[in-house]
C-alpha cells in the first residue's frame, strides 16, 4: 500500500489505447495535426511531413496540465496564493483524487506518453524511401523527449506509475501494475539518452523561429536534473558541464547577451530565445485549450482596470513571503510580482498603454498584488494577440531554462556538501545572480542554491518539487511557517505526516476514476521488465 503526507493517496490507471493522428504537412506550429488520435493508416512520404507529425506535442496535449493544476502545484508550495476552490486544494493540503485539475493534470500527462509512444512505435514504418533517417530519427527523439519528461512529471507528483512503452501490449488487459520508482527513472534516463542521441545539435541564436523544437542540448540539459533528482551528482555535473561547453544556449541579459535582459524572457517577441531549453509552443486557434492562458489567470481586474481582456482575472496571486523574497536591488522582483506603485510603461491594460499598479487595493485574490511573470497584459488581435474569447495569448510557457540548468549545475558540483568555493560552481550560480543585479558569491551552500532557484524559478512550477527533494523535517518547518493566506492575515495550514508517511511525502492522490477502472493500481508497484 502507498505511503504519504498530506494526502490519503491512493490511485491508479485506466490505459486507453488512443489513436493519435499524426497528418498535416505543416514546417511550424501554426497548424497541428489532431491530438486526440492516432491514425495508424497515415503515410509520410516527405521530409516536412515527418517533420510536422511532431508538432501538436508541443501545445495542446499539455493544456490541462498548464492551464490550473501545474499553478496548483505552486499553491501548494506557497509560492501563489488562491482562495479559488477548484485551484486551492493544495494551500490546505486537502487535495484528493476527485479534484477535476487533480485529474485534468494526470490526463494530460497520460496524453502525452500515449502520443509519444505511437510515433515512437509506429513512424518508422509509415515513412516513404524519399524521406531522410536524420529527420525520422529526430522525430522519433522528439517522442522520447516527450515521453520522459511526461514521466517525469508523472513520478514526481504520484510516484509508483505503471510503464506504458506501447499501448498495443494492453488492448486485451487494461489492468495495470505500477512499476517502481526506480524503474521509473530508469526510463526516463533512457528515454533522455535515446533522445540526445537521435535529436539535432543546436546553436540557439537570434533566429528564434528556428528554436521551437527540442534538441540533443534540451535532452541532456533536462537529464542533468534527472540525475540531480537522483542524487546522481556526477552524472548530474557532467552532463551539465557537457551543454554548458557546447555554448547552445546563454542567459538573456547575462554577460554574452547583455543588450536584454531578464524581463525580455517573458515577451512575445522572445519566444524561442536563446535561453529556452523547453517550452510550450502556444498557438490560439479560437478554441478553448489552444493557447496560454496565465495573462488572464496571474493578472488583476479591479474595475475597468485590467491586464486582461477576459471577463476575469487574478485566479492566482503571490503568496505574502514573496513579496519580501528578494532584496531591493534584485531585478528580478518587477518582473515576477507586481506591487503597488510599480509601473510598466509599456503593458497595456483595458484602459491603455502603461500603468502603476494602484495602492490600497486587494488586486489578485486580495493578496495586496499580482503576479507579473506571464502576464503581459492587453494585446490586441492578429498574430500576437489574444486568440479568443478567453483572452488566451501566445506567449510560451517555460519548462526548462538555461537559468536551472547553471543551478543544477552548481548543486551538482557541491555534491551534497556543506559549501563549496570551488570556481565551478561559483562561475554557474553568479552568472544567474549578477543578471539579476546582485553581487557575486565567494563561497556557496545548499541553502544559496535553494534560495537561488526559488527567486529564479518563482511561479515556474519548481518549487514544490525542491521542497520534496528536501529533508521532510525541514520542508514541513517550511511550509508549516509560511503565511498561506492573503493580504489581511496570516493563514498557517500545517502538514502533518500520515503514520506511515514514506521518503517522499509530496505525492498526490491517484484520480478516484481511475482507481475505480483499475484497482490493481492499488497493489504494490512492481519491478519492470525492460525490452
Amino acid at each position: 500500500m502507498k505511503k504519504k503526507l498530506f494526502l490519503n493517496r491512493y490511485s491508479l490507471l485506466l490505459v486507453a489505447v488512443t489513436f493519435l493522428v499524426f497528418g498535416s504537412c505543416q514546417e511550424d506550429f501554426t497548424e497541428r495535426p489532431s491530438e486526440d488520435g492516432i491514425s495508424l493508416d497515415s503515410y509520410y512520404s516527405t521530409n516536412d511531413q515527418v517533420s510536422s507529425a511532431t508538432n501538436g506535442m508541443y501545445s495542446r496535449t499539455w493544456f490541462q496540465m498548464y492551464n490550473k493544476f501545474w499553478w496548483a502545484i505552486e499553491v501548494g508550495s506557497g509560492n501563489m496564493y488562491s482562495g479559488s476552490p477548484d485551484v486551492s486544494g493544495l494551500r490546505t493540503f486537502a487535495l484528493n483524487g476527485s479534484d477535476p485539475e487533480l485529474v485534468n493534470g494526470w490526463s494530460a500527462l497520460w496524453a502525452n506518453v500515449q502520443q509519444s509512444n505511437m510515433i515512437i512505435n509506429f513512424l518508422a514504418s509509415r515513412v516513404g524511401p524519399d524521406v531522410d533517417k536524420n529527420v525520422l530519427d529526430n522525430a522519433i527523439g522528439e517522442a522520447y523527449f516527450m515521453r520522459a519528461t511526461a514521466y517525469f512529471d508523472l513520478v514526481r507528483l504520484w510516484g509508483p506509475v505503471p510503464i506504458i512503452e506501447n499501448p498495443l501490449d494492453f488492448t486485451s488487459n487494461p489492468y495495470v501494475n505500477t512499476n517502481t520508482v526506480d524503474d521509473i527513472y530508469k526510463l526516463i534516463t533512457s528515454d533522455y539518452l535515446k533522445a540526445a542521441d537521435l535529436l539535432v545539435a543546436k546553436t540557439r541564436g537570434a533566429n528564434y523561429a528556428s528554436n521551437g523544437h527540442v534538441s540533443k542540448g534540451s535532452a541532456k540539459a533536462m537529464l542533468a536534473k534527472v540525475y540531480l533528482y537522483k542524487k546522481d551528482y556526477a552524472n548530474a555535473r557532467a552532463m551539465a558541464e557537457e551543454v554548458i561547453n557546447s555554448g547552445e544556449f546563454k542567459l538573456l541579459g547575462g554577460d554574452e547577451l547583455p543588450s536584454k535582459s531578464f524581463a525580455d524572457l517573458f515577451t512575445y517577441a522572445n519566444n524561442n530565445n536563446e535561453e529556452s531549453i523547453f517550452a510550450i509552443q502556444w498557438k490560439g486557434d479560437g478554441s478553448y485549450g489552444s493557447a496560454n492562458n496565465c495573462n488572464t489567470q496571474f493578472g488583476f481586474k479591479d474595475g475597468d482596470l485590467s491586464t486582461s481582456n477576459a471577463s476575469y482575472a487574478g485566479v492566482f496571486g503571490p503568496g505574502q513571503e514573496i513579496f519580501t523574497l528578494y532584496d531591493a536591488t534584485d531585478k528580478r522582483k518587477h518582473e515576477t510580482i507586481m506591487v503597488a506603485g510599480d509601473t510598466y510603461p509599456n503593458m497595456k491594460t483595458t484602459e491603455g498603454i502603461g500603468f502603476t499598479v494602484p495602492t490600497g487595493k486587494d488586486l489578485a485574490q486580495g493578496s495586496g498584488g499580482a503576479i507579473k511573470k506571464y502576464c503581459i497584459g492587453v494585446v490586441n488581435g492578429a498574430a500576437t494577440g489574444s486568440a479568443d474569447a478567453w483572452a488566451m495569448m501566445d506567449n510560451n510557457t517555460y519548462i526548462m531554462r538555461y537559468a536551472e540548468l547553471l543551478l543544477i549545475h552548481a548543486e551538482a558540483v557541491l555534491a551534497g556538501g556543506g559549501s563549496t568555493t570551488d570556481a565551478a560552481a561559483l562561475k554557474s550560480i553568479n552568472a544567474v545572480r549578477r543578471r539579476a543585479g546582485l553581487s557575486n558569491l565567494t563561497s556557496v551552500t545548499f541553502d544559496d542554491i535553494f534560495l537561488e532557484r526559488r527567486k529564479e524559478l518563482c511561479f515556474e512550477g519548481d518549487y514544490w518539487f525542491d521542497l520534496g527533494r528536501i529533508d521532510k523535517t525541514k520542508a514541513i518547518a517550511i511550509m508549516s511557517a509560511q503565511n498561506r493566506g492573503d493580504r489581511y492575515g496570516a493563514r498557517y495550514y500545517t502538514p502533518v505526516y500520515s503514520e506511515d508517511h514514506a521518503t517522499n511525502d509530496f505525492y498526490m492522490d491517484y484520480p478516484d476514476n481511475e482507481v475505480a477502472k483499475n484497482p490493481k493500481l492499488l497493489e504494490p508497484p512492481v519491478p519492470y521488465t525492460f525490452k
